[in-house]
């Protein structure tokens, strides 16, 4: 998998090493000072074997303020506030500040995922990312070496007196949860319970003494003291969805847990209100028939908000195309149809909406 450039500094003597990103960061922060119009810097996702470790040394302030602005997070657009969210968002922030990571756990499409970014960008810290699923490993939370570059000095400069000078280095890229917890960034770690246990065991130490250890590095570069500004927010399907691991229960003692169930009949609403501007009327229609076939499905199946949403906007589209003879009960099967394991299994679907719509 690969890594997202990192920014830790060494100084050894008058040399100071800095890593791919640092470069590329101090690049970016230089050109600005120096007022060339320059694009702002950009997070890069690319293969360690890219890597390079040449670099220019600014200051420290501009390095660090051109590296946290490469940060990409997703965004939580339309979020909306009723006095439902409202009590979800204080628990979070309440837990957070109280020194906690916190486990968001719930059905898909219930609105976990906004939450956890929409909390994460009130804390006025930059926020990283890492979605969990089965081929995380270790080294894609704390990251690695990159690359291994040899560098060989041939010296001529006495007439038939040769000199040689062969040197291997090695570069280290920290990924998302080395980066928070060296720098007191927040870190969402999406679908957290899609990861196999083993690879989270890093995580016991830094939530319960602060303390992230790096286990292929070496001295006093092993370990990472935890940034008093760290902060986790970790988010789950609920236990019975495909894929889920269970979290070892060690690990669990060591955050808060909170369950995000759907949200109320008028929170939803107004969530595809502001996701798709459509009439409150459709809007209303459209939540109640989602939340009725929701009531008759098992838990994996449930629809959630996300599919009321997916509905207002194939609602608006069908507006402006004539040409299409499709009607509105059509457009809520083909939304709920994505989660049917048989032709038995699509009729009955077909069943519940042309009963839901009548």
């Amino acid at each position: 998998m690969p890594y997202i450039e990192s920014h830790p500094r060494r100084v050894r003597g008058d040399a100071v090493h800095m890593t791919a990103s640092e470069k590329k960061a101090s690049e970016m922060a230089h050109n600005s000072e120096a007022g060339l119009n320059n694009p702002c810097i950009q997070v890069r996702i690319r293969s360690p074997a890219n890597m390079d470790c040449s670099y220019e040394l600014i200051s420290e302030e501009a390095r660090h303020k051109a590296i946290e602005e490469a940060f990409l997070t997703p965004e939580a657009n339309h979020f909306i506030s009723t006095p439902e969210v409202m009590e979800m968002e204080n628990r979070l922030s309440l837990w957070l500040q109280a020194g906690y990571p916190v486990h968001l756990i719930g059905p898909t499409g219930c609105g976990k995922t906004s939450l956890a970014v929409h909390v994460a960008k009130g804390l006025g810290r930059p926020v990283v990312w890492i979605n969990g699923d089965e081929a995380i490993t270790t080294s894609d939370l704390i990251g690695g070496y990159s690359q291994m570059q040899s560098e060989s000095v041939r010296d001529n400069y006495v007439h038939n007196v040769f000199k040689t000078k062969d040197t291997m280095k090695i570069e280290w890229v920290d990924n998302p949860l080395s980066l928070a917890c060296k720098y007191g960034y927040t870190l969402i770690y999406n679908e957290f319970s899609r990861t196999k246990p083993a690879s989270n065991n890093v995580l016991l130490s830094v939530f319960e003494e602060g303390i992230l250890e790096l286990p292929t590095k070496f001295g006093e570069d092993r370990y990472i003291k935890v940034h008093p500004d760290f902060k986790a927010i970790l988010t789950s399907n609920s236990i019975e969805y495909a894929g889920i691991h269970r979290p070892q229960d060690a690990l669990l003692d060591r955050m808060v847990g909170i369950y995000a169930d759907y949200y109320g009949y008028e929170t939803e609403v107004r969530i595809v209100m502001e996701h798709t501007e459509i009439s409150q009327d459709k809007a209303e229609k459209i939540v109640q028939i989602i939340r009725s076939i929701r009531e008759k499905l098992p838990d994996a199946q449930k629809p959630g908000t996300r599919a009321c949403i997916m509905i207002a906007k194939g609602l608006q589209t069908l507006k402006d195309r004539e040409d299409l003879a499709i009607d509105f009960k059509q457009l809520c099967i083909d939304v709920i149809a994505n989660k049917t394991c048989s032709p038995r299994d699509m009729e009955e679907k077909k069943r519940l909406v042309m009963e839901s719509a009548a």
